[in-house]
């Protein structure tokens, strides 16, 4: 279904605003086969600017690229993470090339601004050690009381999933029974913009699947359940990583995602090549997967010198 035009009343983006982005969010839905997560965070990023621009804002065709630049010394004047406020501009260069390639745009504004360069932060792992206490922890959970008896397993299962595969939450949480195939010992993923790609699981994660799906009858529909039968959240999820974090004696806080920065360091710490740690991930650029080769140089360096006698 089209999404509707609205003629604007207020510089909000409770409603679509105008054709111009209306149009643009609908070409991301339907052409770009864009998520209902990057819709959300370009109708987001327009928003926000809107917002900030007030009563002063006319057409985005008006826009000058020192409003941008306005814009830009405003978002970090708040201290916000350079990663941020470039996923903000990210979404306005994307409209404004739309404008230009499909409106008639003559030039992009935001083209004129320069982006302020990313901090240099590598991404925190959990030691191997780490990981195992932290898998080991939901079948040393009594969890009797506080549910339903399952639980357990399916928590067990999530934690190997994610450790096995580097599932990104949004990849695990969309997981149906019939994307994972016992056979081949493959997962089927849904990754960003909608893509497939067939994940290899190993034999502990599939292990720990089989029986919290015996355990908990699943046979069809959603893999991760809630105790009321719904599919899991990610809210759900956050909170039983938080507790087993604690239960394994991991002395920092670790996202989802901190599990699937674990799988890639892990992988290239013991010879996996980084062309395919980057399909295992679903990175569409290696540039994005070097990263982690950062991370492996730095804990042999580390290694380097706390063992060397004239390090």
């Amino acid at each position: 279904m089209p999404l509707e035009f609205v003629k604007p009343t207020t510089p909000t983006f409770a409603r679509i605003p105008d054709e111009d982005t209306a149009r643009f969010l609908e070409f991301q839905k339907t052409e770009k086969n864009a998520s209902p997560l990057t819709l959300r965070n370009y109708a987001a990023a327009l928003g926000e600017y809107l917002e900030w621009r007030a009563d002063a804002f006319e057409t985005w065709r008006k826009e000058t690229g020192n409003n941008f630049r306005e814009y830009l010394h405003n978002l970090m004047k708040r201290d916000l993470k350079r990663t941020t406020i470039r996923l903000r501009f990210a979404a306005l260069r994307s409209f404004y090339k739309y404008l230009v390639l499909r409106r008639g745009l003559e030039k992009s504004p935001v083209a004129e601004v320069r982006m302020p360069k990313l901090e240099r932060n590598l991404p925190v792992v959990l030691s191997i050690k780490q990981m195992e206490n932290l898998l080991d922890a939901p079948l040393k959970e009594d969890v009797a009381a506080k549910g339903p008896p399952w639980l357990k397993f399916r928590d067990a299962a999530i934690l190997e999933l994610f450790y096995s595969c580097g599932l990104r939450i949004s990849e695990l949480l969309g997981l149906d029974v019939v994307d994972v195939d016992f056979v081949d010992e493959v997962v089927r993923v849904q990754g960003k913009g909608r893509k497939y790609r067939i994940v290899p699981v190993g034999d502990a994660a599939m292990r720990a699947i089989q029986k919290y799906r015996q355990e908990a009858a699943v046979t069809n529909g959603p893999l991760f359940r809630s105790v009321r039968g719904l599919r899991i959240t990610q809210q759900a999820v956050d909170l039983m990583l938080r507790k087993y974090l604690k239960l394994s004696g991991v002395p920092f806080a670790a996202s989802p995602h901190k599990l699937r920065h674990s799988f890639a360091t892990h992988m290239l710490d013991a010879g996996a090549d980084l062309r395919s740690v980057q399909e295992l991930l679903g990175h569409a650029s290696l540039s994005t997967t070097q990263i982690y080769t950062h991370v492996t140089k730095e804990r042999l360096k580390t290694a380097y010198d706390d063992a060397h006698p004239r390090a």
